[in-house]
């Protein structure tokens, strides 16, 4: 799916995308974003990058953590960016959090200043992936981290028929119900076709960062990656 067409499944699903993301991960989409935010490694102070940041769960889990930093978030969805403004003023966390429409191959951000990254659940959704960890390589800091958590296959085989039955059955049903049938089709289908832990460690070498890691959660169904990036030239 091209960018123009992602960003129009998620404008359209954007009213119940929080209600969505609680019943189909059962509640456990808490908990990946919080092992998502301890692998940033963050002090409590800095500047963080929050890329496709939905309706700004994963920023204001970030706030509410550590006291000091400032996180600026960035998705291709301007409903998506309303609403996380909304939750950001009513958990009054709004002096610290920026949101606004970025693309995540094409960062409007000068070199170095971040010092972390995350990516929850929108790598999927990103057609060009080197041109992104380029990117993110280029706005991070020497030695600030990146983390991207994604949904992925799980390793398990005797998860993968029942994983295969919850996402292309189960999902699409919810979501036809509660929401917009198609784009929860396509959540199944990125899933399958998302590219093997393997490469996406590689990725991340090819791309200058160190350290790289996967570590599986939930019996692989979400991954969390790492790296940073060297405090030294590459």
């Amino acid at each position: 799916m091209d960018a123009r067409d992602n960003c129009r499944m998620f404008d359209q699903i954007a009213p119940r995308y929080d209600l969505l993301n609680r019943l189909m991960s059962l509640g456990m989409d808490r908990y990946w974003r919080r092992r998502a935010i301890e692998a940033l490694s963050a002090s409590g102070q800095g500047r963080f990058l929050d890329i496709g940041c939905g309706t700004g769960d994963v920023t204001l889990d970030l706030l509410r953590r550590y006291p000091d930093p400032v996180v600026t978030g960035i998705d291709l969805s301007q409903p998506m960016l309303n609403l996380a403004v909304a939750k950001a003023r009513r958990a009054g966390l709004n002096a610290r959090a920026t949101f606004q429409v970025g693309d995540a191959t094409a960062l409007a951000f000068g070199p170095e200043i971040f010092d972390g990254i995350v990516c929850a659940f929108c790598f999927r959704n990103i057609a060009q992936h080197a041109a992104a960890l380029g990117e993110m390589r280029r706005v991070l800091r020497p030695g600030g981290r990146l983390a991207i958590l994604e949904l992925t296959p799980p390793s398990n085989r005797l998860m993968r028929p029942v994983h295969w039955l919850y996402t292309h059955r189960l999902v699409p049903l919810l979501g036809r119900c509660l929401s917009l049938g198609g784009a929860y089709r396509y959540l199944a289908e990125s899933i399958d076709h998302f590219p093997p832990v393997p490469r996406v460690l590689d990725s991340m070498r090819q791309a200058g960062f160190e350290d790289a890691e996967a570590r599986p959660l939930s019996g692989g169904v979400v991954t969390l990656f790492s790296g940073l990036k060297p405090r030294r030239p590459w």
